[in-house]
């Protein structure tokens, strides 16, 4: 009888000392979890910031872009000069510019003059390199 109550004082003892161990494992975790919650909540806040900064940024760039595009339909030059650039590059004469985008000689002459310039200068490497 008494190596039977010794043996369950043993016993409750080594369930007492586990279960200390236990809830102090359990203290450690819950602690771990909320660390991990703050850090979490930290990089959601984070993120939702740069979300609202990046949008922000976005719909000052569409501002930018529909103001210059308001400069450029304003300005009835420039989209002759850029509709003759175009022809240019896509071999138009200098009397398809005057007939087409309604600049003047002189100044077809001069883009003419131009893209042969930086023609020229484009083709002279490779010219370089064959020889």
């Amino acid at each position: 009888m008494l190596l039977l109550t010794v043996v369950a004082c043993l016993a409750a003892a080594v369930c007492l000392y586990l279960l200390v161990r236990l809830k102090h494992q359990e203290r450690q975790h819950q602690a771990l979890i909320n660390v991990l919650r703050n850090e979490i909540r930290s990089m959601t806040n984070g993120s939702i910031g740069m979300g609202k900064r990046l949008m922000a940024i976005e719909r000052r760039l569409d501002i930018t872009v529909e103001k210059q595009q308001e400069l450029e339909n304003r300005d009835p030059g420039v989209l002759a000069y850029n509709q003759a650039a175009k022809l240019m590059e896509m071999g138009a004469s200098v009397d398809d510019l005057v007939r087409n985008c309604g600049i003047g000689r002189p100044e077809a002459e001069l883009m003419a003059l131009l893209h042969r310039e930086l023609h020229s200068h484009e083709l002279l490497p490779e010219q370089h390199q064959r020889h």
